[in-house]
């Protein structure tokens, strides 16, 4: 019978004294040596029973309900010195994995009873008392598992961070209380956010930056490159693609170089050098005859010359005038194409009032010619007969239609010619024609001079010496057709306007634009800015294209 001083009269040291030491197991000699006994057997030394019941309990592995009076299995001897010795961290593991196995409410899975204070020193694998009555009071490590996030972290994962751990790592060492409560701050996604965005926005600018100088060189030397890269587009038309109707003129001294842009801008050659390039190609030098031909859009060169040299294709009594002819021009065309003598059309625009159009003394006083503008542009057939001055007032009946469906007041009409004159023979496309109209408004309106190279070459007279470029002489010449040197408009009209001109004169597109300049002769590329930097920009673009082409008509 102990002492009432003994350690173990305490009730709950006792009550713990009857659980399963997780850290050890019994020998193979002791499970033999042992008599079963039941856990309510008193007799003998207290350590003894201890031991059987742990022996037995660890046999069948089924726990043992503790009962008062029983002494723990690792009760000091009276020596101080422990009737077992400590178990090692690898026989504690081996022996939490076999009552692992039991049911998840076993009370094998408890810790062992922390050694007394009174014991023989200490050993790494001893448990602080403190931390044994905190896991005691936690639920079994079988249903809860402590982890720094809501997932558990295997205890085989030896990657698995510092901060997770379970009930188990406590009680071998592996973890601690300060491990296990620490929570790795969230991320800061903000941050990564807007790195994204960044990194975004740099490949965007880069990849917009490649495109831009892409389109840029294909823009000014998509010729050479299509030529380096063998992708030259075709020259011609396939064969049996020609369909539609076109008109062409031909006038005394027409040859194959004149005649081969007339083909491409009336539709039927693919482009402006195509039926100069055969005839050169194939060594021919046919006889062209003056007058109009009926032919077909989209035909072959050699299709062409076919229909052009065939008496049955030219068109008797016809005369086609093309926009942008000035009145010499169209009396000439006029004369070959109607065979009237030219003296009879010079007679008949010599005195405008007949048909009805104003004088404009200015312009007689400068020596120019008063019907300037007024012979508009189409495809004329006329009764065999007819003479000079019946075609003349034709020409002039169908330009002040053309004036009046553009809502032009009569008083007008002579301004809104002579703006139209101008957009006819600076403008290349339709949408180019209102936004050139605009630049001459914003201009005037500003008290810019207008600055237009097709007046200074009227005035001049080399408005169709073939090329786009003004002379010094014509720049700088005092005339009052010579917008680089007068104020405002020029004294009058400088060419026959079609339809689309005299429209965008009544009805300029809105924009900010004060010059322009056509960079490619070929495409008509047409440049327009807002201020003299760009505006040299671009002028320097056409430069470079007229030293990449020659020979077209810069």
């Amino acid at each position: 019978m102990p002492d009432d001083s003994s350690p173990f009269d305490d009730p709950f040291a006792d009550l713990f004294g009857k659980l399963p030491d997780g850290r050890s197991r019994p020998t193979a000699g002791a499970a033999s040596s042992s008599e079963p006994s039941s856990s309510a057997n008193t007799e003998g030394d207290p350590a003894d029973t201890a031991a059987e019941d742990h022996a037995q309990d660890q046999g069948s592995g089924q726990p043992t309900s503790p009962s008062q009076g029983e002494k723990p299995a690792s009760v000091p001897d009276s020596e101080g010195l422990p009737t077992q010795p400590p178990p090692s961290r690898r026989a504690a593991r081996e022996a939490r994995a076999s009552a692992a196995s039991g049911s998840s409410g076993s009370v094998s899975q408890l810790p062992a009873q922390p050694r007394s204070a009174t014991g023989s020193g200490s050993n790494s694998d001893d448990v602080p008392p403190e931390l044994f009555w905190a896991a005691v009071a936690a639920p079994p490590a079988s249903t809860q598992t402590l982890t720094s996030t809501s997932t558990s972290v295997p205890r085989a994962d030896r990657s698995a961070p510092a901060s997770a751990g379970t009930l188990d790592d406590l009680f071998t060492g592996e973890r601690t209380t300060d491990d296990i409560g620490m929570t790795p701050p969230p991320a800061e996604r903000r941050r990564r956010r807007r790195g994204g965005w960044i990194a975004l926005i740099i490949v965007l600018v880069l990849f917009g930056g490649a495109a831009a100088g892409g389109w840029w060189v294909w823009s000014n030397y998509e010729d050479k490159i299509r030529e380096v890269l063998g992708w030259e587009e075709p020259q011609e038309y396939e064969e049996g693609m020609a369909t539609g109707e076109a008109f062409l003129t031909i006038v005394s001294g027409d040859t194959g170089a004149s005649i081969s842009p007339k083909l491409y801008e009336a539709g039927v050659t693919k482009t402006p050098d195509a039926f100069y390039d055969y005839l050169v190609a194939e060594d021919l030098n046919p006889p062209f005859v003056p007058g109009v031909f009926r032919l077909q859009q989209q035909m072959t060169s050699a299709a062409a010359l076919e229909a052009i040299l065939d008496p049955a294709n030219r068109m008797e009594n016809t005369a086609q005038l093309r926009e942008g002819l000035t009145v010499d021009q169209s009396i000439q065309i006029l004369s070959e194409s109607l065979a009237i003598p030219l003296e009879d059309f010079q007679a008949a625009v010599a005195d405008p009032s007949v048909f009805g159009v104003p004088v404009n003394e200015a312009v007689v006083a400068a020596g120019g010619q008063p019907l300037e503008g007024w012979l508009f542009p189409a495809t004329y057939t006329f009764d065999p007969g007819v003479t000079a001055q019946q075609v003349i007032q034709t020409l002039v009946d169908r330009a002040v239609q053309s004036l009046d469906t553009a809502g032009v007041p009569v008083d007008d009409r002579e301004r809104i010619l002579t703006i139209a004159s101008i957009i006819q023979r600076e403008a290349r496309f339709e949408a180019d024609f209102y936004k050139v109209s605009r630049v001459i408004q914003n201009r005037l309106d500003q008290g810019m001079k207008l600055q237009m190279d097709s007046t200074a070459q009227y005035g001049y007279g080399e408005l169709h010496d073939g090329t786009v470029s003004s002379s010094g002489e014509a720049l700088t010449d005092d005339n009052p057709w010579n917008t680089y040197v007068i104020d405002g408009l020029p004294v009058g009209p400088i060419a026959n306007p079609g339809d689309l001109a005299i429209d965008a004169a009544m009805h300029p597109e809105d924009g900010p634009w004060l010059y322009f300049v056509t960079v490619n002769l070929n495409t008509g590329e047409t440049v327009f800015t807002t201020n003299y930097d760009d505006h040299l920009a671009a002028v320097e673009q056409w430069r470079q294209w007229c030293t990449d082409n020659p020979d077209a008509g810069c």
